[in-house]
Parts: C-alpha cells; sequence; structure tokens
C-alpha cells in the first residue's frame, strides 16, 4: 500500500538546496506552475517535492485444496438363469433388459467419482448365454449386462474370478474383446483377464479429479480349467504367483497415487475369513496396496485396517459378497457396497482413507419363481418387503430360508462392524 504527501512547494531556491533527500523522496519532473504554465528547471517556485512512504506487504502463497475422490465398490455380479430370465420378461420378447434390477442403486452408483464392479460371468457372444441352469455351474452372459452396468454408471470392471474359462479360451478371449470394445467406447478401466503377458503388465491407471488411481485384480483359482490356459497367449494372475502380485503392487505404487487391489479369494457361503486370505491380505497391504476389494464367497464378510511396519495402514474389504443373484440362501441376497473417500492433502500429498463403511444391498424377489427381481439399498428395503421376499418358497430350496426384517439386520451386524455401517444413505 502505498500513502502520498503531495504538493508541498518550496518558495526559496536555498531552502530546495538545504532540504535533506532520502531513499523515500520524490522529485516531480514537470509540475504546473501558478500560473497554469509548465513549470521550468529555473523557476524554483514551481517545484513540489512528493514524499512517498511505501510499505510492501510479502505476497501470500494460495493454500492448496485437498483431492478427494468418493469411490463405491460392488461384488459379484453374478447373472443366473432367473437372473437373464428376469431381464428376458422386461424386455418383452426383444433380447434382455437388465437395467430395472438395478434402478434403485443407481444414486448411488452415479454419486461416485469412480465405481468399481466385479464382472462374475464372461460375455460370449458366439456360445449360448447360460447360467448354472441344470446345475452345471457354468456362465455366459448376454451383452446387454454390459449395457446395464456401465449405463449406471459403473467406470471400472473387474474379471479375475473362478468362472473366466466357462466357455473355454475361445469364450474368454471374445469376451475380453467385447469388454475392450466397450473400454474404447465409453471410457472404462477393464482388468483381471488379459490378451497377452504385455497387457497383464500393463497397469490400468485412471485420474479422477487429479488423483492418479492404480488398479489392480487376482483370482484364487479357475474351477480346475487352469490346463486349458498352457499355451495359450492369455493371461490370468492367480494369487499364489505372489511374486508377480508383489511386483505389480510396487510398480502401481510408483506410478500412481493409490494402489486397489481386487481379490478373488475365499471360502464360499461363509462369513469366516481363511487364515491364508488374511496372510495375503497383509502381504497386499505391505507391498503397498491401499485398499483391497474382496469377492468371490456369495457372501458378506468383515473389514479391517490393516498396519505396515512402518506404520502407515491401508484398508481390506474381505468380500463385498454379491452384487445381484438368484441364490437362495439368505446370506447369499444381503451385499455390500464399500463406500469411502480418497484424499490427497494439499499441503504434504500424503493419501489418507475417509469416511470409510459399507452401504448394505438386499437382492429381493418374489416366489416362487423369481419374479420382479430388484437390488435394494438397506434405506429403501422395509419390514413389509422383508417379510414378503420370496426366498423361503424358492425352488430349488436354499438351505437358510428364513427370511424377514430380523434375519436382514442379523446378517448385517454377522458381517459388518458396527462402526462401518452405512444404514442411511
Amino acid at each position: 500500500m502505498k500513502q502520498r504527501n503531495r504538493s508541498i512547494a518550496l518558495f526559496a531556491a536555498v531552502a530546495l538546496m538545504a532540504m535533506p533527500f532520502t531513499g523515500c523522496t520524490k522529485i516531480s519532473g514537470s509540475v504546473e506552475s501558478e500560473g497554469g504554465q509548465p513549470a521550468t528547471g529555473n523557476d524554483p517556485a514551481a517545484v513540489t517535492q512528493d514524499i512517498t512512504d511505501e510499505t510492501t506487504e510479502a505476497p501470500t502463497q494460495p493454500v492448496q485444496a485437498d483431492k478427494r475422490v468418493h469411490v463405491v465398490a460392488a461384488g459379484d455380479n453374478l447373472i443366473h438363469y432367473s437372473v437373464y430370465k428376469n431381464a428376458e420378461a422386461l424386455a418383452g420378447g426383444y433380447g434382455y433388459d437388465f437395467k430395472p434390477m438395478y434402478e434403485n442403486v443407481r444414486y448411488i452408483i452415479e454419486g461416485a467419482d469412480v465405481a468399481i464392479l466385479e464382472q462374475e460371468t464372461i460375455i460370449s457372444q458366439s456360445n449360448e448365454v447360460r447360467g448354472a441352469n441344470g446345475g452345471a455351474l457354468l456362465f455366459n452372459s448376454p451383452p446387454e449386462v454390459a449395457d446395464a452396468v456401465i449405463d449406471l454408471g459403473f467406470d471400472v470392471f473387474t474379471m479375475a474370478n473362478n468362472h473366466l474359462l466357462d466357455c473355454g479360451t475361445a469364450g474368454l478371449e471374445e469376451s475380453i474383446n467385447f469388454w475392450n470394445a466397450k473400454a474404447r467406447e465409453h471410457d472404462i478401466t477393464v482388468l483381471g483377464a488379459y490378451l497377452s503377458e504385455e497387457d497383464a503388465n500393463n497397469i490400468r491407471v485412471r485420474e479422477v479429479n487429479g488423483v492418479k488411481i492404480a488398479f489392480l485384480a487376482y483370482c484364487e483359482n479357475i474351477n480346475g480349467f487352469d490346463d486349458l490356459l498352457i499355451g495359450s497367449h492369455l493371461r490370468v494372475i492367480k494369487n499364489c504367483e505372489e511374486d508377480v502380485i508383489e511386483r505389480q503392487i510396487k510398480e502401481a505404487r510408483q506410478i500412481a497415487d493409490v494402489v486397489i487391489v481386487s481379490a478373488h479369494w475365499g471360502n464360499e457361503d461363509t462369513f469366516e475369513v481363511r487364515p491364508d486370505v488374511k496372510v495375503l491380505a497383509q502381504k497386499m497391504i505391505d507391498w503397498g496396496a491401499d485398499v483391497i476389494l474382496g469377492d468371490h464367497t456369495h457372501v458378506g464378510q468383515t473389514m479391517e485396517w490393516l498396519t505396515r511396519p512402518d506404520g502407515s495402514k491401508g484398508f481390506v474389504f474381505y468380500s463385498m459378497g454379491n452384487f445381484i443373484c438368484a441364490q437362495t440362501d439368505n446370506f447369499n441376497v444381503i451385499g455390500e457396497l464399500p463406500d469411502f473417500d480418497i484424499v490427497v492433502d494439499g499441503v504434504t500429498n500424503e493419501v489418507r482413507l475417509e469416511d470409510i463403511g459399507v452401504i448394505p444391498t438386499i437382492v429381493h424377489y418374489n416366489s416362487p419363481d423369481f419374479a420382479n427381481m430388484k437390488i435394494y439399498p438397506y434405506s429403501m428395503y422395509t419390514p413389509e418387503l422383508a417379510n414378503s421376499h420370496g426366498l423361503p418358497y424358492a425352488i430349488p430350496q436354499g438351505t437358510y430360508t428364513n427370511f424377514g426384517w430380523d434375519v436382514v439386520n442379523e446378517i448385517i451386524d454377522t458381517a459388518i462392524p458396527k462402526e462401518f455401517q452405512k444404514l442411511d444413505k
């Protein structure tokens, strides 16, 4: 800020010469005389002294805002026979329409900056559509599944699961090419099954809100079809390949701010986390993973912070359960949507996870033919809906067929620690 004392007229040349000058004193080069004419250097009465007091404030640097990314994830998108038959009925005889079944959770998926889905079934258009019908646990879904979940708002699709080779290597390659084409068309990220070793080592990274996020995906088994990959150019990385997983996580750590790992593992139909799964989870966090999204068990399981040797932490969701399915045990229809924020500190660039938790979901259908199937977030589900669920009467029957509002809440409390329950979202 500047202050000026103007026009201190000096009427004697002697007084002018006697005046002390400082570094703050300015002499004007051209001022007007009393007569209104420009003064000259020979007219001492026309000389004006400007005394200027100047103070300079140091410029302040703007504080850099934190970078924040809101993430939502979903477990197994498991397209059973009765799931695609619902979609067929909704389409009125013209292909399949899966969108209405997902509509209740659209606001959650669309509200995320990044939404991640585990696509449990392949899409091979040269093979027949099937969904474990007839008792054979083989899956191949219609392409309208992809259209629905992309339209729903998912950005990242992981394919590392035990059903990759249900239609052989030709079916898997066709499915990879199908999803790669969707990725080019819609700016989505696809990983977990690859056309080559080089493709498998091409770590997928998305930049969202200025934050670079690396995605990796691994699976425990391929339902005994591993031999089909011998001599094939296709590549699937299994959980037992710990040297590869360690290398990839560490490489991802170098090229991204955050590393998210999808891990297909564990025993099906149990809330218990297998001990070796916990061991591998700790290794992944130690190697540099920030978040682990587990799936495969078809049951929502617990979650926790894991601490590295240096005291920093990562987070593991051991299993998200099913996103959609037509299973008939009560715990199979209660899923988990991990919901959290990634924050990169604007000053230190340190990464932290905030507001971490789980939104429970319920796959609802009517008896006895799985009709009117929909996914509900817990906040939209009601005791009346729970008491009308078709699961106790579904054919073939499951083992745990009791259902109701109390059962829903008991399963949620068993799978999700209270501190991580997001029941009103």
